[in-house]
Order: C-alpha cells, then structure tokens, then sequence
C-alpha cells in the first residue's frame, strides 16, 4: 500500500482529517474531532490546553497528530492556521460569487447550489496522494488486463470510467454483477490491474473482488474516501478523496462529484498523449456518427 502522506495542500486539513478520522482510536477522535469542530481554538492552544480541552494526555496528543499524518503538535497547528488563512480568503470570494436571485426563488437554489459545490470541491484534494496518483497511472498504462469493480452507489461512476477507458481504446472489463467481478478478478496475473472504487472503502463485495485481485499478484488501485479503510489496507496504490463531504442530509451530493472527478482525472492522465488513443476516438467518433446517421 503506499504511504499515506502528512502535507495536506492548502485548504485541506479538514478533509484530510476526516479521510483519517474512522480509523483513530476513541481517544485520537476526539483530539481530530476538536480540529474538525474549531479549528481556529486548537490553532491557539499549547498542548496542556489541548489535553484539558479533550480529556486525554499529552502522550494521546502526540499520537493522535501521527496517526493523522502530522509531524507533531507545531506541525498540525501551522497547518490549522495556514488553512484558517485560506478560509478567510474563499469567505470573501464566496460572499461575491455567491447566490443570486431573490432568496426563494429558483435563481437562487440553483446558484447557491453551484456556488456552494465550486467551493467545497476546492477543499477535496486534502486527502489525495499525488505519487499514489501517478503510481496508480503508470500502472495502468503499463499492465495487462484492466478490470474495474464496484457496488451501490459507487457502481455507476465505476461503469462511466470503464465506458471512457474502452472509448479510448484502453481494454477494459467492468461486469456490474458481483459473481462476474469475483470471476474476472480470480482470472487476473502479475502485471494486470484492478481499480476498486467504494466510498466507504467497506463495501464487502467489492473488497472480496480487491483481495482476490491482490492474491492473484495484480497490482489493486483503490478509490475510497477514507485512506485508512478496509479497501485501502489492500490495495497497492490508493486515491482517496470525498470524506469531507458525506452526510444523510445533505441533498448536494459533493462526495459522488468528487468521486467522479478523481475517476476523470485518472482516466485523462491515462490517455494522455497517445497517438492509439486519438486513433480509437477517431474511429469510435466515425461509429457513432454513423449510427446517428442511419438509425435502422
């Protein structure tokens, strides 16, 4: 599995913080979850402070800013404050570029939907590895077989990615039942390739897939919102993003954006550059106008 990194770029301790969050022990979730709640206190605090502030000790402080990813208390403090600078900026922005329309009408749902989802998504890259990330590309543009799984809700982004792969001329398999993923993973060697796509990182069918892929000797790219998962202990590279944005209530479905633009990205860099690949999209682009032109 590649190492997960401590430097979250600007903007993105909060969700690199929560990508980390479900594996910390009780005590570390509650130092994490004070950095979540106000940033801007702990950002102020010495470490006794801290340690009043969450009922722990000072040992739990130090751990609990390892198993984030931290150097230390200094180190995840600069962090805080860098991030808390970079909030006050996009407050500014936000509040010029924000809703339009009288409150109510349907100019200002919808221009606040988009304003809020431009804003939020500039956060989502904290918890992305960027080495895991071209990794994950170097692999697929040097290996066998490609085959992409996934569940639930993470099927359908999962199904686009493999349609683009095959548009570009990048052999692909991506069956949506859970017997044909399993198969297909079974049938995988050294050198071949799985990107397991769950946003929990738990789904038990699509980490059934993973660990035969893994077991097979095949190189397993995990895409997952929380970088400490089931689905990331198992994969060889993981892309992790999205953890910022999951709540039951919340109608402004960020994550599966974020999912689906990390997926995008993947699938770009991947057919970056690629005489065989403007060659497949020259041909699939002459099949399609071809049949919108004869119907029958």
């Amino acid at each position: 599995m590649t190492p997960y990194k401590s430097e979250p770029p600007l903007g993105g301790s909060r969700a690199h913080i929560k990508s980390i969050f479900p594996s910390l022990a009780r005590s570390e979730q509650r130092v994490a979850q004070l950095c979540l709640d106000s940033p801007e206190t702990v950002a102020r605090m010495s470490v006794a402070d801290l340690v009043t502030q969450t009922g722990t000790s000072p040992a739990t402080i130090v751990r609990a800013c390892k198993s984030m990813g931290f150097d230390g208390f200094q180190h995840l403090r600069q962090v805080l404050l860098r991030d808390l600078g970079a909030a006050a900026r996009d407050s500014i922005q936000q509040e010029e570029s924000g809703a339009t329309g009288e409150p109510g009408s349907s100019e200002h749902l919808v221009s606040g939907i988009f304003s809020r989802a431009s804003q939020d998504i500039r956060g989502a890259l904290g918890s992305l590895d960027f080495e895991a990330f071209d990794a994950a590309v170097k692999a697929i543009r040097q290996g066998g077989r490609l085959l992409v799984v996934a569940n639930g809700a993470s099927l359908a982004p999962a199904q686009s990615l493999a349609l683009r792969f095959l548009s570009a001329g990048v052999q692909c398999e991506a069956p949506s039942d859970i017997v044909s993923q399993h198969i297909s993973a079974k049938l995988l060697s050294t050198g071949d390739v799985c990107i397991a796509v769950s946003d929990s990182g738990m789904n038990s069918f699509t980490i059934g897939s993973a660990r035969i892929a893994a077991e097979r000797k095949a190189t397993v790219i995990g895409v997952t919102s929380y970088a400490k998962s089931e689905l990331a202990a198992l994969s060889t590279h993981t892309l992790v993003a999205g953890a910022e944005f999951h709540s039951w209530n919340d109608q402004l479905p960020i994550g599966n954006i974020v999912q689906m633009l990390v997926l995008s990205a993947l699938h770009a860099a991947v057919t970056a550059d690629s005489p065989e690949v403007e060659r497949a999209r020259s041909a699939v682009f002459e099949e399609v106008l071809h049949m919108v032109e004869n119907p029958e």
